[in-house]
């Protein structure tokens, strides 16, 4: 397949960069009046206009169109059943997210759904929102259980992930979240719960290869930093790599423990102070924001800029969930990621595609327009700049999507 005429080839990569840190985050390379050719399903060549092969494949004319890697979309909870607008009407009315979780809602709301709903019907669910965020743009995804809260629901969750895998053009990662919450019948029994995850859900994670990572959420309604140490001490044995959630509410250790067992991410940071900052400078854990959970909730956003400006790698994931993020829109959340975190147009692509891939261990194949990655890669409708993207943070810019190599 060849694209030409492209007004813009954006996120071209001839370096092979597998990461884009601080000031780095502002240099997003583009070619104006490019070409793109595909072949079979990787990114073969491209260039200006003028050094355009003549070639009978099949041609995509794309004039006074700009054409971009696709999203790489690095925390989700896309697996789960049914919605939860009853405690968004909660939250008008006053009740915060804490609140909400101790009356039984949140996560073990959508626990106590996802319990009762066949595998069948949560695949179905989960394709059609995977068709949704495909649409939008996104070419890689990560989808986390976690509304399972016992062996058999959180494998089931992680089985329908599988299954997706094998459905779909997008490349997924699947990882493992037992620790989100603590289940009712564990409530008084927390040493209980954690022996259940670490003795009999991650071996069978481990022996059907249902993971990728291990999740754990690491905040004062959940699970502390001592607690999530011993999750991600259990994960490396079992070969599953921690990605963490920590730091939505509370500065309480989690971003200390989870570089010191060499965590691939920690994810939300919407609270984060200068000592965990230097913390993360000294590792190589990315920090992945979810501007559209605070968005949702009406709370803070992470301080991106004082991340970035302190040399960080920052990258950007949606979060889609059922409670606090119900949408999968990654252009939205670069919107978000410019207004409210003043990140700029070049700082927030960069952060939705090479970081996010980098967040999943995927920088060698995907993130970039770079010969030999995987061809993952959307045309845009015609728009003025690269910062009309997140400026016009209403409208659907995604006009063809591309993955492998061939329009879905």
């Amino acid at each position: 397949m060849l694209i030409k005429n492209i007004k813009t080839l954006v996120g071209v990569d001839d370096d092979f960069c597998e990461i884009k840190k601080g000031a780095e985050m502002k240099n997003l390379p583009m070619i104006e009046n490019a070409w793109v050719l595909l072949e079979k399903n990787k990114i073969s060549d491209y260039g200006k206009m003028e050094t355009c092969p003549d070639r009978d494949d099949q041609v995509i004319d794309a004039s006074g169109k700009m054409v971009f890697p696709s999203w790489c979309d690095s925390h989700t909870h896309l697996v789960f059943a049914g919605s939860r607008e009853g405690e968004f009407r909660d939250r008008i009315e006053g009740l915060s997210y804490e609140e909400i979780a101790r009356r039984g809602g949140g996560i073990l709301n959508s626990a106590k759904r996802l319990r009762g709903t066949s595998e069948e019907e949560l695949l179905e669910q989960a394709y059609g929102r995977l068709e949704e965020v495909k649409n939008y743009g996104t070419g890689v995804i990560e989808i986390k259980s976690g509304y399972g809260l016992s062996v058999e629901s959180e494998l089931k969750m992680l089985r329908v992930i599988q299954k997706l895998k094998a459905i779909s053009p997008v490349k997924i990662k699947s990882t493992f979240l037992g620790a989100h919450a603590l289940p009712p019948e564990f409530k008084n029994n927390r040493k209980g719960y954690i022996d259940l995850i670490i003795n009999e859900m991650m071996p069978q994670v481990a022996d059907e290869g249902l993971a990728d990572y291990v999740d754990v959420f690491c905040e004062k309604v959940a699970f502390s930093p001592e607690e999530t140490a011993q999750i991600m001490e259990a994960g490396w044995k079992y070969g599953l790599k921690p990605k963490i959630h920590t730091n939505q509410f509370n500065c309480m250790g989690g971003i200390e423990a989870s570089v010191k067992h060499n965590a691939i991410s920690v994810d939300h940071l919407e609270v984060v102070n200068d000592s965990e900052i230097e913390c993360l400078k000294k590792s190589n854990t990315m920090a992945t924001l979810l501007p559209s959970a605070p968005f949702f909730l009406n709370d803070h956003y992470p301080p991106a800029r004082k991340l970035i400006d302190a040399g960080l790698p920052v990258a950007l994931a949606t979060d889609f969930n059922p409670g606090s993020t119900p949408s999968g829109r990654m252009s939205f959340v670069l919107s978000l990621a410019c207004v409210k975190m003043k990140m700029l147009p070049e700082e927030a692509i960069n952060a939705a595609t090479i970081n996010g891939a980098n967040a999943l261990e995927l920088q060698k194949e995907y993130g970039s327009i770079a010969r030999g990655k995987i061809a993952n890669i959307f045309i845009a409708k015609p728009m003025s700049s690269i910062a009309y993207l997140p400026y016009a943070f209403g409208s659907d810019l995604v006009e063809t999507v591309i993955l492998n190599g061939e329009v879905v």
